[in-house]
C-alpha cells in the first residue's frame, strides 16, 4: 500500500488532504508543529508526528520509518497581509522550510512532491483570467516565498532526473468536506463573516467601488474538498509516472464577488444583515480569477460545489466546533 507524508496535515487544508488520501486507499502520515493546526483535525487512525518542518532529521526519519512514496507539502505561513510585516518569519517558514523538506526527501530517497503553492505568485494580473502561462509578479513576501518554492522544485528537478514535483496554485479555499475540520483563520473571508454572525456582529466589506458588476472585489472561491481531491490526483499522477506541467491553477474560471458571498451567507444561515462598507484595502485588485481547465484535464479538478453549498458546509463545520 502506498504511503504519503502530508506536512501541515493538522491544518484546515492539510487535514482535508489527509482524508482524501485515506478515501482512495493511500496511507497518510502527518507532520505538523500545531502552530495553526489542531490535533483533533487528524483522524485517530493516522500516524501523527508533532514537529517542525525545519527539522530535516525528523522529516527524513519520518519518511524512512513510514516508507513514504512522496510528500504533499502544505505546511507554511499563509497570511499575505501579515507577511508584509513579518517577512523574515515568512521566508523562514516557507522558503527555508521547503529547502528542509527537499533535503529530507533527498536523504530518504523520496522523489515525488506535490507543493501547495498560491495564486499570490501572480500578484495583480494583466488579464482578467489567469492561466499557467500568466506572468508571475508576487506583491507580498508570502507570494514571493511561494514562487521561490516553485523555483526550488524546478532546480531540484533539473539536478535530479529521478525527482518530479508539481505545484498547485489556488486562491480562496473555503467550506468543509467534514464537520470534523473547519477554517479557523483570522484572516480569511468565510471564517471572518461566520465568526461575526455567531457573535452577533455585522460583517464588513472592504470597498464597493471596484470596477466589477456590483463594485466589490471578485475572486476565486474553491471548495476545500475539491482542492484536496486534486492534491491526491497529483500524487497519483506522479506515482504513475504521467507527465505533468510544473504547476496548475485550481481556479473557478468565473469567480464570485464579496457581495455575492454576503448574499449567500444571508440565504444559507438565515441571519439577516446588511454588511458594513469599509474603505478599500491597499493592494486589492478588482478581479483575480484563474482558469482551471489544465487541472481539469490532468488532475481531476472540478468545481463540484455551488456558493450556497460552500457556505453551508463552512457554517455547519464551524457550528460543530463550538
Amino acid at each position: 500500500m502506498s504511503s504519503w507524508l502530508v506536512t501541515g496535515g493538522a491544518g484546515y487544508i492539510g487535514a482535508h488532504v489527509v482524508r482524501a488520501f485515506s478515501s482512495v486507499g493511500i496511507t497518510p502520515v502527518v507532520v505538523d508543529d500545531l502552530s495553526s493546526g489542531r490535533p483533533s483535525f487528524v483522524p485517530s487512525d493516522v500516524a501523527f508526528v508533532q514537529g517542525d518542518i525545519l527539522d530535516v532529521e525528523l522529516l527524513a526519519d519520518t519518511l524512512e520509518r513510514h516508507g513514504c512514496n512522496g510528500v504533499v507539502h502544505v505546511a507554511g505561513f499563509k497570511y499575505a497581509g501579515v507577511s508584509v510585516k513579518r517577512p523574515l518569519h515568512t521566508y523562514t517558514q516557507n522558503v527555508t522550510g521547503t529547502v528542509a523538506v527537499l533535503e529530507a526527501m533527498h536523504r530518504a530517497g523520496v522523489n515525488k512532491l506535490v507543493f501547495s503553492s498560491s495564486a499570490a505568485v501572480y500578484g495583480t494580473p494583466a488579464t482578467e483570467l489567469v492561466t499557467e502561462d500568466s506572468a508571475t509578479h508576487p506583491e507580498s513576501p508570502y507570494g514571493e516565498s511561494k514562487l521561490i518554492g516553485e523555483w526550488l522544485i524546478a532546480d531540484v528537478t533539473r539536478a535530479r532526473p529521478e525527482f518530479q514535483g508539481v505545484a498547485l496554485r489556488y486562491f480562496n479555499v473555503v467550506g468543509s468536506a467534514t464537520d470534523e475540520v473547519c477554517d479557523l483563520s483570522p484572516h480569511n473571508l468565510f471564517p471572518l463573516v461566520i465568526e461575526a454572525l455567531i457573535e452577533g456582529r455585522t460583517p464588513r466589506v472592504n470597498g464597493t467601488d471596484y470596477a466589477t458588476p456590483d463594485g466589490s472585489c471578485v475572486r476565486d472561491y474553491v471548495h476545500v474538498g475539491d482542492v484536496a481531491v486534486s492534491h491526491v490526483a497529483a500524487a497519483q499522477a506522479l506515482e504513475a509516472g504521467r507527465p505533468l506541467l510544473p504547476g496548475y491553477n485550481l481556479g473557478s474560471g468565473d469567480g464570485l464577488s464579496v457581495l455575492q458571498i454576503m448574499d449567500a451567507m444571508r440565504r444559507v444561515t438565515g441571519v439577516d444583515f446588511t454588511p458594513e462598507i469599509g474603505p478599500r484595502r491597499a493592494g486589492d485588485p478588482d478581479r483575480i480569477v484563474a482558469d482551471g481547465s489544465a487541472a481539469a484535464a490532468d488532475l481531476n479538478w472540478s468545481m463540484r460545489h455551488t456558493v450556497d453549498q460552500m457556505v453551508a458546509s463552512a457554517w455547519s463545520a464551524r457550528r460543530a466546533a463550538h
